[in-house]
């Protein structure tokens, strides 16, 4: 279980990663506007939004990462804590923006939540 813990959290910081790839850099761009939706005018007008935003996603792929790396008890508490963080942000990313992340996000974030308790 502590293999399979590993990769799903190793999995969800790679999704935030790319997150924040589509954010920060991407946003304006043909991927970028697929990602969100938006047609260019909205896209140029949320830009410093959505980098904003892909900078947060970077924080928490970090976090994660550290969570892996670091030994017990700092890595598994670490990993604890920006997972509830990323369940904490697809909640409220759901409520607020849009439904669909709360299965992209917040998903993800507890299934690996999960392995990580169980695995402890």
């Amino acid at each position: 279980m502590d293999i399979l813990a590993g990769v799903l959290v190793g999995l969800v910081a790679a999704l935030h990663v790319y997150i924040l790839v589509m954010e920060m850099f991407l946003w304006q761009k043909k991927p970028g506007l697929s990602f969100h939706g938006f047609d260019p005018e909205m896209a140029r007008a949320t830009a410093a939004m959505a980098a904003n935003q892909g900078l947060y996603n970077g924080f928490l792929a970090a976090g994660l990462v550290w969570g892996l790396i670091a030994a017990d008890p700092t890595g598994f508490r670490a990993q604890v804590f920006f997972l509830s963080c990323v369940i904490v942000a697809g909640v409220y990313g759901a409520v607020t923006a849009n439904r669909r992340i709360l299965v992209a996000q917040a998903l993800p974030g507890a299934l690996a939540l999960a392995a990580v308790l169980i695995a402890q």
